[in-house]
């Protein structure tokens, strides 16, 4: 055998090797095998996230595939990803897609859950749309802003502890709180005191106290005695103060009556106020009682009937004659 025959034979065996020897490290590296059947997936997302060709697909934490190939649909606005399964794994329409990432800083990977699996088999070339994926730019970008928020928060707490210590914890301020601190100790002293005061009272005047509130006692059922004895005569005499009452209305009604009556001019009595002659004879007539009643308090019946007399006056024509006041004398 020559020489380049045999060189020729170890390149071979040694190439073999190293092609064996990375499909070995490919298969225990990233689990893929070029020896399993697959068939294809192809999922719609938004947003891939970082994801890359020959990641991991995993459904409940065990790799089922790898990703075949990542390509941008011509709109732009989301990617179809297609997955490379393993022909022994079953997925259904029912399954949730999503993006993961491995750990906090770890290679991002397709997940899928199954859920009810209780959905149509997804075949070969099926579709499915997956869930945005966690964006960790966007989490830390809103955390930016809460902390923001959180410092302006800190900043006004700071501004009011210092409008505190600089209004309520001055020194003017502290000697107010002490001298109404004080005040109010005192006013609970003398209201302490106040309380013994009474206790005291109480306790002095007990048996005073016991007799007054039994003979409150005792009036107070002799009043609900009376109360109930008032009761019964009001409901035995109901009818006949109901009368009496009916005859207070009608006698109301008819002086009533009589007044307006009086205040027309109707009847006697309504004559005699409207008349100014009868009026007049009346005023003349109390006038006249009243001399004589003088009079005789002074002179007596005798002095009056012996007397002299004045001459009678005639009355002009057309006139009536009036008697004259000074008939009597004083």
């Amino acid at each position: 055998m020559s020489k380049s025959r045999l060189e020729l034979k170890v390149g071979t065996f040694v190439l073999v090797g190293l092609v064996l020897l990375g499909l070995l490290l490919l298969q225990f590296s990233k689990g893929t095998s070029l020896f399993k059947p697959t068939y294809r997936l192809y999922v719609v997302a938004s947003d891939i996230g970082g994801l890359k060709p020959s990641a991991s697909v995993l459904m409940s934490g065990v790799q089922i595939g790898k990703v075949a190939d990542i390509q941008l649909n011509p709109s732009g606005t989301n990617v179809t990803i297609t997955l490379s399964i393993y022909k022994q794994f079953v997925i259904r329409d029912d399954a949730e897609f999503s993006i993961k990432q491995a750990g906090f800083l770890g290679d991002n990977f397709v997940a899928i859950n199954p859920r009810l699996n209780q959905g149509k088999e997804l075949l070969d070339h099926g579709r499915a749309v997956a869930q945005e994926p966690f964006n960790l730019q966007e989490v830390a970008r809103s955390a930016a802003g809460f902390v923001q928020r959180v410092d302006e928060a800190a900043k006004k707490l700071n501004d009011a502890i210092s409008d505190v210590r600089k209004y309520a914890l001055n020194e003017q301020t502290l000697t107010n709180l002490s001298a109404t601190v004080n005040t109010m100790r005192q006013a609970s002293e003398r209201a302490m005191s106040t309380v013994d005061e009474i206790n005291l009272l109480f306790v002095t005047n007990g048996p005073t106290v016991s007799i007054s509130v039994s003979n409150i006692a005792e009036a107070s059922i002799e009043l609900k005695d009376f109360a109930r004895a008032l009761n019964g005569v009001l409901d035995k005499n109901s009818d006949s103060i109901a009368a009496s009452v009916k005859n207070v209305e009608d006698s109301t009604v008819l002086l009533k009556s009589i007044l307006q009556d009086t205040r027309a001019g109707k009847g006697l009595a309504g004559t005699l106020l409207q008349d100014e002659q009868v009026a007049a004879n009346v005023s003349d007539l109390v006038y006249n009682l009243s001399i004589t009643s003088s009079n005789l308090n002074r002179l007596g019946l005798w002095g009056i009937l012996w007397s002299k007399k004045p001459p009678k006056a005639s009355a002009p024509p057309g006139e009536k004659l009036h008697s004259p006041k000074a008939t009597f004398r004083q």
